[in-house]
C-alpha cells in the first residue's frame, strides 16, 4: 500500500530528540507548523489520525493527542470530531514562528554576510575560549554551588507572589524611591561608611554595566584614562570604545604610584583614574591609606575623577575591609562601582553606581535606554534579604568556606611551588597573584594544562618583558579539586621549563 503524500512529508520532515528537556509533542508541533508556514501543508489538508500519526512517529498516542491540541491550541489546525484534523489557512497568521526543524529549515538558508558596511569594533573583540577540559581557572569567580537553590525558591516564589509588584509594573514613574532603593542606601551606609541617599545611587545588571554608564558620562575622544601598569581587560575594553587613551601607571606594594602621576602629568590633562583600591586587579595588592589621600588631593587639584571599582569588598578573611575612597570623598572626585550579592547565584547579583547626584540623575537617562525594565522580582526579594539579614548570614557563611580554600591554596602552593613561583596570602578576595621564577612561555604554560585537563583562559595570563604571573582563582574549586589543579598546573610548569632550556 503506496502512503499518502502527508505521511510521506512527515517521515522525511519531522525529527525530534527524546533527551531534549523540551517535551516531544512540542519538537514534532513546532515542526508542522514550519511544514504550514512554507506551504508544504496547504489548507484543508487532512493530517492522519491520532492512532496512524503515533505509528508513523513511534511515539505514544497521548503523544500524538498533544500535538494536535497544541497545533489547534495555536490556530493552526481545527479539530472536527469523527471527521479528522483539518490545516487552517496560514494566510491568516500574522506572526511567523521559528520552528527548530533539522530537515525543514535546509529548505533555505539565511545570509552569513550583510549587504552594507558597518563599524566592527575591534576593542570589544571576544576573549571567549572554547574547552572541554575538565577542571578551569577563573581570575576570582564564586562557588555557584553555594547558592542556597531551595531557599531562594521559596524567596523568588514569595516574592512573584506580592500585590506591589504589580503596582510597580503599573507605575514605573512614581517619584519617590523604592524599598530596594532605600535598602540598598541603608546597607551600604552600614557597611562601607557612606552617608548617601537614594539621589547618590543607581543599581546596575552588573559592574560592567556600571562601568559602560560612567565611560560615556565621563570619556571623549582622546581623553586621557589612567590605569595600573597591569589592570582589567574588561575596564580598557570598555574606555577603549569610549574613545580613551590609556596609560599606565606603575603599582608596587603599596598599590597605585601616585607620585608618579604628578611627577609625569599636569594639571587638565588626565580625565579620570580607574582604580581597585581594595585590592588591586590583578596584584591583590590594597592601596595605602597615605596613597588614597594623596590620590584624592591630587584628584581635587587636577581636577579628574576617580572610578574606585570594589569588585570584591565582600570578601575579606583577616580584619575588617577597608573602606572605600568614596566614603572619605569629600568633593565630589569620587565615583564608586560596586556589586552586592556576590555570594548569590548571578542572576540574583546586581551592580550599583554611588557618585554625587548630579551625575547620578545623567547616569538615569542612560540606564532608561539600556535597561528601562529593570529587574523588580531581584529588587523585591534583594530588599527582603537586605532587611532580614540574610544578605549579611549568607556572606558570612561563605566566608569561612573560602578562608578554608584559600589556606588549602596557600599549604598546597608553599609544598610544591616554593621553588617556582613567589606569592603573597591574600588578606580577602577570591584569587592568589602568583610570580613564576624562572620565567616561562605562559601560552605554551596554558597548551600543556590543556593537554592534561586543566583549562588555563589567556585573560589570566600576564606576561612581559618584567612579568610572569598568573591571576589563579580559587573561589569556585572545593579543597580536592584546588589540590588536583595546583598538581595538573605544577605538571605543566615543569614540561614547558623543561622544553625550554
Amino acid at each position: 500500500m503506496i502512503d499518502s503524500p502527508v505521511k510521506i512529508l512527515f517521515k522525511q520532515l519531522i525529527e525530534f530528540d527524546k533527551s531534549l528537556t523540551q517535551p516531544v509533542y512540542i519538537q514534532v508541533s513546532q515542526q508542522i507548523i514550519n511544514a504550514i508556514q512554507r506551504n508544504y501543508l496547504s489548507k484543508g489538508t487532512v493530517l492522519p489520525g491520532t492512532r496512524v500519526l503515533s505509528k508513523l512517529l513511534n511515539i505514544h498516542r497521548n503523544t500524538a493527542v498533544a500535538i494536535y491540541e497544541e497545533l489547534a491550541s495555536q490556530g493552526w489546525v481545527e479539530i472536527i470530531p469523527n471527521k479528522g484534523t483539518f490545516v487552517l489557512d496560514p494566510a491568516l497568521k500574522n506572526t511567523k514562528i521559528k520552528a527548530p526543524s533539522q530537515k525543514i529549515n535546509e529548505a533555505y538558508k539565511y545570509a552569513k554576510n550583510t549587504g552594507f558596511p558597518f563599524e566592527k569594533s575591534f576593542n570589544l573583540a571576544s576573549t571567549i575560549q572554547l574547552t572541554n577540559a575538565t577542571y578551569s581557572i577563573n581570575d576570582g569567580n564564586p562557588d555557584l554551588r553555594l547558592h542556597p537553590v531551595h531557599q531562594f525558591t521559596r524567596w523568588y516564589s514569595a516574592a512573584m507572589k506580592r500585590k506591589t509588584l504589580i503596582k510597580k509594573w503599573n507605575r514605573p514613574n512614581e517619584s519617590s524611591y523604592s524599598l530596594f532603593q532605600t535598602q540598598l542606601c541603608n546597607y551600604l551606609n552600614a557597611t562601607r561608611g557612606f552617608h548617601i541617599n537614594p539621589n547618590n545611587l543607581i543599581s546596575t545588571r552588573s559592574t560592567e554595566m556600571s562601568l559602560y554608564i560612567v565611560s560615556q558620562l565621563l570619556i571623549k575622544q582622546n581623553d586621557v584614562v589612567l590605569v595600573g601598569n597591569l589592570s582589567n581587560y574588561v575596564a580598557n575594553m570598555i574606555f577603549q570604545q569610549a574613545g580613551a587613551n590609556i596609560k599606565t601607571i606603575p603599582v608596587d606594594k603599596s598599590g597605585l604610584n601616585v607620585a608618579y602621576i604628578r611627577k609625569h602629568f599636569i594639571k587638565g590633562s588626565i580625565r579620570c583614574v580607574h582604580i581597585c583600591a581594595h585590592r588591586d586587579y590583578p596584584t591583590t595588592v590594597t592601596l595605602s591609606a597615605e596613597r588614597r589621600i594623596e590620590l584624592l588631593q591630587l584628584a581635587k587639584e587636577y581636577g579628574f575623577a576617580i572610578i574606585e571599582d570594589d569588585y570584591d569588598y565582600d570578601f575579606q578573611f583577616e580584619g575588617s575591609s577597608m573602606l572605600p575612597m568614596a566614603s572619605a570623598d569629600a568633593n565630589g572626585m569620587v565615583i564608586y562601582l560596586g556589586k552586592l550579592g556576590q555570594s548569590l547565584f548571578p542572576s540574583f547579583q546586581t551592580g550599583f553606581v554611588v557618585a554625587p547626584e548630579n551625575l547620578i540623575s545623567e547616569a538615569k537617562n542612560y540606564l532608561q535606554l539600556l535597561d528601562e525594565q529593570g529587574d523588580l522580582i531581584q529588587e523585591q526579594m534583594l530588599s527582603e534579604l537586605i532587611y532580614e539579614g540574610e544578605i549579611h548570614r549568607l556572606m558570612k557563611k561563605n566566608i569561612v568556606i573560602y578562608k578554608q580554600r584559600r589556606n588549602c591554596v596557600s599549604k598546597l602552593l608553599k609544598q610544591d611551588f616554593s621553588e617556582i613561583a613567589q606569592w603573597d596570602i591574600p588578606s580577602g578576595g577570591l584569587a592568589f597573584w602568583i610570580q613564576f621564577q624562572p620565567k616561562i612561555s605562559l601560552v605554551k604554560l596554558a597548551e600543556e594544562s590543556e593537554k592534561n585537563g586543566l583549562f588555563i583562559p589567556k585573560t589570566i595570563l600576564f606576561q612581559d618583558k618584567n612579568t610572569c604571573a598568573i591571576r589563579l582563582g580559587f573561589g569556585h574549586l572545593n579543597e580536592e579539586e584546588i589540590a588536583l589543579v595546583l598538581q595538573k598546573l605544577k605538571l605543566a610548569y615543569h614540561k614547558v621549563y623543561i622544553k625550554s632550556i
